[in-house]
């Protein structure tokens, strides 16, 4: 009894109605074209970008929106999803809890064929839009990527100006150290050259090598005293 309640599956078509499969139905039901601003890639280089991929929508605005619409039916997948989760059926087995909702649909009518193919389009419509935000994603990624780029670029470049202005410095302070030491070269010659010279101003004195300046001067204050 219970497999006739399942004659629909994924890969079958279920029985048909005046000829035509129900899935046959579905499957080639013209798609509606709905303007949805949400559902749209967000423009390229906007400051809002990010705030715009947070906004998915709910699961049932997903089905409402979706090319294909669930079929409209009294008892749909998802109140039987509802059905499964009641806290009526808490604690008995799998196959109990499947032959009370059978039962339970059985009762109002159901048909099993419409409950499958709902639950078909509904996962349709999520695979869909699914794909559709990975995509805006990974567009939304490479612009990001692209910025980023010419970012890096930017402060690649300015880093390797920054890098010639401090070699620059370094070779002018390396320039004025020289000068520095060129400098002092002549200027211990300069003192050599006045230290020597003091020494002939001072009697009995001498011009010897070697001789400082402070030398010199303290001959000079002994012999005038």
């Amino acid at each position: 009894m219970l497999k006739s309640w399942f004659p629909f599956s994924f890969q079958e078509d279920p029985a048909t109605q005046n000829g035509v499969s129900k899935t046959a139905q579905i499957a080639h039901a013209p798609a509606t074209h709905e303007t949805n601003k949400e559902l749209e890639p967000p423009p390229r280089s906007t400051r809002a970008d990010a705030a715009d991929l947070a906004k998915y929508l709910s699961f049932e605005q997903v089905y409402v929106n979706a090319a294909v619409k669930p079929p409209r039916i009294p008892y749909g997948i998802l109140k039987v999803a509802d059905m499964v989760d009641s806290p009526h059926l808490s604690g008995m087995s799998p196959e109990a809890k499947r032959c009370a909702l059978l039962m339970a649909l059985d009762a109002a009518g159901v048909e099993i064929e419409d409950l499958l193919q709902d639950a078909v389009v509904r996962q349709r419509a999520l695979n869909d839009y699914e794909e559709r935000q990975r995509n805006r994603v990974k567009d939304f990624d490479a612009v990001k990527t692209e910025e980023n780029n010419k970012i890096q670029a930017e402060l690649d470049r300015l880093t390797s100006q920054h890098l010639e202005r401090i070699q620059a410095n370094i070779e002018e302070v390396a320039r004025e150290q020289d000068k520095m030491r060129t400098w002092q070269k002549g200027k211990q010659q300069e003192s050599q050259r006045i230290t020597e010279a003091a020494t002939f101003c001072v009697p009995q004195g001498s011009a010897a090598a070697g001789v400082s300046l402070t030398a010199v001067l303290e001959r000079a204050t002994l012999v005038r005293k």
